[in-house]
């Protein structure tokens, strides 16, 4: 087996938070990072030695070209030893108030870009047998409302990586998925951003429907990243699902996670209904009829 530091990994959606904070736990433990940014100035930031920011933009097929040639042309010849599947985006809405380009865009970059990537890597990673980590949510386990879209997106991740994990398994590559809850991130704040948007943009009668549920989603989003983890433990968990010599198959981040993504297979459909309800009312503004 290769020492760290004559291996590759590539990571995607670095430029904040979570991505970030992996990518950089990776290259403090010996590995050469290919770092994936969209912009230049976001690699201005993130380079360091072992950190080689590359632009890649997942819903773009010749970036992902690109970057799949660097790892085949590496001019040390280094094996990949995984792909993190990171980059993501987010938005809440009711499904009926969600654009259809805005779903197209959350199944894009949360769902087919992942697969592209992976497809375009996958073989590098036959000959070095590698790994494949995806990054889901506990959104890929059980969804709130106005999550339809992300979440949607989130289990079509998780059967995917299912699919793939027995799919790859008899070839030696292995297929870890990573189930992040609350963690402190720039991204639940642009979540935030434009689920403000969208109830501005409602009409009256819409505003009476969805206007208090989604102001509640809003409240405890804010809370639940409050009390997160903060992003660096969740890099560091990211870190060993990539590197670890036996990795579970799926790494929960967070004890709200542990938990949440259990309760599906526990409780009957209703009674989850009950429970996620009772949690999202205290959250509702005052004196609205919560009945959600």
């Amino acid at each position: 087996m290769t020492t760290s530091h004559e291996e590759l990994i590539l990571i995607s959606g670095t430029s904040t938070g979570m991505g970030a904070a992996a990518a950089r736990e990776l290259a403090r433990r010996g590995f050469h990072v290919l770092a994936g940014v969209r912009r230049e100035a976001d690699a201005d930031a993130l380079r360091a030695p072992g950190l080689e920011p590359v632009l890649l933009d997942i819903t773009d097929p010749a970036q992902i070209e690109a970057v799949a040639h660097r790892i085949t042309t590496d001019p040390a010849q280094r094996p990949l030893r995984a792909v993190i599947n990171n980059a993501g985006t987010a938005i809440n809405a009711p499904v009926e108030l969600l654009s259809m380009d805005e779903w197209r865009r959350q199944f894009d970059v949360n769902f087919f870009g992942h697969v592209a990537v992976t497809k375009a890597v996958l073989p590098a990673l036959h000959a070095s047998s590698g790994r494949v980590v995806n990054i889901s949510s506990i959104g890929g386990k059980v969804v709130l409302p106005t999550y339809g879209a992300y979440g949607g997106a989130k289990f079509a991740l998780e059967a995917m990586s299912d699919a793939l994990r027995r799919e790859l398994a008899p070839h030696g590559v292995q297929v870890v998925v990573v189930e992040p809850g609350g963690v402190r991130t720039e991204m639940t704040g642009h979540g935030i951003t434009r689920a403000n948007a969208t109830i501005a943009a409602m009409s009256p009668a819409e505003r009476g429907r969805y206007g208090g549920l989604l102001q509640a989603i809003i409240n405890q989003a804010t809370a639940f990243t409050a009390s997160g983890l903060p992003a660096e433990a969740a890099g560091r968990i990211i870190a060993d699902a990539a590197t670890v010599r036996r990795p579970r198959t799926r790494y929960t981040v967070g004890r709200d996670a542990a938990v949440l993504t259990r309760l599906p297979r526990l409780l009957p459909d209703r009674i989850l209904d009950r429970v996620l309800a009772a949690d999202l009312r205290p959250h509702f503004p005052k004196n609205y009829p919560a009945t959600a």
